[in-house]
């Protein structure tokens, strides 16, 4: 059997970025190996996980082109015989309770009646004393009388794991090589809450060896978490997996990253206009580099050359910047018929060009696929083709304001009136005649033209887009403009 790598969100929210990241990197692990990608959802945070959340988990991988090879799926399938994938369904289905009833006869775990408020108070005193805040064990040892006190008081028991004291413990990060831990400085976990559902630090361990996972690649904000889960390991009796944790992702001042640095949902990328081949490109380079740091990879190429050797320990920086330009050069290596179909969304919301011929559109699209950095500005781009001219009040200052300003378009509209053949190379040499026998300078004739037909200084190469426009629309804007000039 090949390695066996998961993706386990908690459906509290959105899939945002650092999530994608570390699914990313699970993904390229088992590609690169022949493994399995394994989806699981662990949703035993009974207040916060939601149908919806799951949903957009589904919909931010599925875009990011991340398949998994094994767990639920949106339609309501499953994939994989190591289920079922939800938290939730394995604990209705008794899958952790045996596990936590043999830690409790073996005497490696205990019922705990401590009440919030005791907890709080508890905490309080140990702050008081500078000490750090942690359970003391003083239900490790109760008495079955004590046990019953509190039963007729009401209370309901936690469960806890009974963590040692002495020694310390060690693993082998893939990453940061061997870390370790004080036995003396951890406490003893709750893995079962009073209500009978599983802790996340029980059920990820016990899922985990259930599901057979070879290796737990994961965010660093879970190295605390490892000491404990190696030492639950270790009471039932099974070896754990290879651990490796990924670097965090600050932001470009050197904070975590937030919502303020584009921490935001994987699904607010795609309706921002990235490409998600272009945002995957850019997330594998976000703590992890090749030998000749290679910035652009084809398809296919970063499943060949993921190595997890090439992981850096050090936080990586998301920079919104860079993103934008490695989603211009992807844009820029789509086809003409490709650049259409990512831009068609964006177009259709903005319904300008409803029934337009969709050869000329894709033609107009791709007129300035060389400036795009996202998909999401095409419209505003290419909309004068389609909608009436709104002109930039800077562009009819600028240009229209100039005293030849007049004299050019009367020539330019002389010329074109008489053209045959309204394509590029007439138009241009049209352009010049006009401004030859005008004694304009080329110009002067050029940006008047611009203006009266799109209205704005730049645009797609002048003379292509008169000739996507066509010879009714562009001597029909031109006259208009007449009223414009001085």
């Amino acid at each position: 059997m090949g390695n066996r790598v998961r993706f386990a969100p908690s459906p509290t929210g959105h899939l945002h970025i650092g999530g994608l990241r570390t699914a990313l990197f699970n993904y390229l692990f088992a590609k690169k190996y022949g493994g399995s990608f394994i989806l699981r959802i662990e949703d035993t945070d009974e207040e916060r996980s939601t149908a919806a959340s799951t949903q957009a988990i589904f919909d931010g991988l599925l875009w990011a082109q991340l398949t998994w090879d094994e767990g639920p799926m949106p339609n309501g399938e499953v994939k994989g015989a190591y289920g079922p994938y939800y938290q939730a369904q394995r604990a209705q289905e008794g899958v952790y309770q045996k596990f936590i009833d043999q830690l409790l006869a073996e005497d490696k775990a205990y019922q705990c009646y401590c009440t919030p408020q005791e907890l709080e108070a508890m905490r309080t005193q140990q702050q008081a004393n500078k000490l750090p805040p942690r359970y003391d064990g003083r239900c490790r040892r109760l008495t079955g009388e004590q046990k019953e006190a509190f039963k007729a008081q009401g209370r309901k028991p936690v469960i806890r794991f009974k963590m040692p004291k002495e020694g310390e413990t060690k693993f082998t990060d893939l990453i940061r090589g061997e870390v370790s831990f004080a036995n003396k400085d951890l406490y003893d976990l709750v893995i079962q809450k009073a209500s009978g559902i599983p802790t996340y630090n029980f059920a990820v361990v016990v899922d985990d060896h259930l599901m057979e996972m070879t290796h737990v690649i994961r965010g660093d904000d879970h190295i605390s978490n490892t000491p404990a889960q190696i030492q639950l390991y270790r009471a039932l009796g099974w070896a754990h997996p290879i651990m490796a944790h990924l670097s965090m992702i600050h932001g470009p001042d050197g904070t975590k990253l937030s919502k303020r640095h584009g921490d935001t949902s994987v699904i607010e990328y795609k309706k921002q206009g990235y490409l998600p081949q272009a945002l995957i490109n850019y997330l594998a380079l976000l703590g992890w580099s090749t030998p000749d740091s290679q910035q652009l990879f084809a398809p296919g190429e970063l499943e060949q050359k993921f190595d997890i050797a090439g992981c850096q320990k050090s936080p990586a920086v998301f920079d919104p910047v860079k993103l934008q330009w490695m989603n211009g050069e992807y844009i820029r290596g789509l086809s003409k018929d490709a650049l259409y179909e990512a831009a068609k969304p964006f177009i259709d919301e903005a319904g300008f060009a409803a029934g337009a011929d969709t050869e000329r559109l894709k033609d107009i699209v791709a007129l300035e696929q060389e400036k795009y950095k996202t998909l999401k500005e095409i419209p505003d781009l290419i909309s004068f083709f389609y909608a009436d001219v709104t002109f930039d009040e800077a562009a009819v200052e600028k240009v229209f304001k100039q005293p030849t300003a007049k004299a050019a378009l009367e020539a330019a509209i002389a010329k074109y009136e008489a053209l045959d053949s309204f394509t590029e190379q007439p138009l241009e040499e049209a352009a010049r005649a006009a401004a030859k026998e005008s004694g304009l300078k080329a110009g002067q004739i050029f940006h008047p033209a611009r203006v009266a037909v799109s209205g704005r200084t730049n645009g797609p190469t002048l003379f292509k887009m008169l000739e996507y426009m066509g010879k009714d629309m562009v001597l029909k804007r031109m006259r208009a403009a007449l009223g414009l000039t001085v």
